[in-house]
């Protein structure tokens, strides 16, 4: 089995590795040439309180043809960009809203598979990772790819993988929290499992999280579950991570604020639902981002 990973950061890394490991023939892209060599090098290792894991997977700056299955864990605002060849399905894992929708439109709806991830990884260091706490994986068909090689390569390499007929749920759900955990953990600098620690955070977290709940039913989502409960024990089970936009902030990159809090409010505006808290938010994180870069001299 051949299996494609595209996006060397937290997730990636800890796919590939795992993946590579298992025995699965695993070739990691990387759109950075000099880094790319550097990872075919060294390999990845993924730390966790249990065990330290060092695998060497292929890596490449592209994606090779004749692959299985191709995983894309990249931000959201890179999709657009990825080269990808019809034919092979392809797997988004990606945060936020609109990344199946721009897969369509380069593969076409039958190669797609979608889902979320609640594994919780953080990059140390260029092809290191901390693996902070396991999660599910679940994933479907968006109209009618089989998932049979995804979830056979991902259950073989220990990942717990549920199969879904909604994967548009399940990504709607992700959203929902990431909008409030992602986002306040970026703007405190802390890690997931403060965010429950102080009444004030915890009551800020619940409106940010019922204001996306409000666009999803929107679109004709319900969820049967409490999400302020979910996010709630997302924070306390993966206390010690770091978001992926928190990370995003302290290395100076573009975070994924416009595929979540950005396009939750895309979409409230055709209704005219006002989302007063989510709008705040957006707008302190595109002045953190802003004032990084600046920082940076960027």
């Amino acid at each position: 089995m051949k299996v494609t990973v595209v996006g060397p950061g937290a997730m990636g890394c800890l796919f590939a590795a795992r993946l590579s490991d298992s025995g699965v023939h695993t070739t990691l892209v990387d759109h950075k040439e000099d880094r790319a060599r550097r990872l075919a090098k060294t390999g990845i290792t993924v730390e966790s309180d249990s065990a330290t894991l060092t695998a060497t997977p292929t890596v490449t700056i592209s994606v090779p043809t004749k692959q299985d299955l191709i995983i894309l864990l990249t931000k959201a605002h890179a999709t657009q960009g990825i080269k990808l060849l019809p034919g092979t399905a392809v797997l988004t894992l990606q945060n936020g809203l609109g990344n199946v929708e721009t897969l369509c439109g380069l593969v076409g709806s039958a190669s797609v598979l979608a889902g979320t991830t609640s594994e919780a990884s953080t990059l140390l260091e260029e092809g290191r990772v901390r693996h902070a706490a396991s999660g599910r994986t679940v994933l479907g068909a968006w109209t009618s790819c089989s998932t049979e090689i995804a979830q056979t390569a991902l259950s073989g390499a220990g990942f717990n993988v549920e199969i879904t007929e909604a994967p548009a749920q399940a990504i709607w759900e992700k959203v929902v929290l990431s909008a409030a955990i992602n986002t306040i953990s970026a703007l405190l600098d802390v890690p997931n499992g403060q965010l429950v620690k102080d009444s004030q955070t915890r009551m800020l977290m619940r409106d940010l999280v019922v204001e996306a709940a409000k666009v999803a039913s929107m679109e004709g989502y319900r969820f049967d579950h409490s999400l302020i409960e979910q996010a709630e024990q997302v924070c306390r089970e993966t206390a010690t991570n770091i978001s992926s936009m928190l990370q995003d902030i302290r290395a100076g990159r573009t975070t994924e604020i416009e595929a979540i809090s950005g396009e939750i409010m895309r979409r409230a505006q055709s209704a005219s639902l006002p989302l007063p808290r989510t709008r705040v938010i957006y707008q302190l994180i595109k002045g953190l981002e802003a004032n990084r870069a600046g920082s940076d001299g960027r």
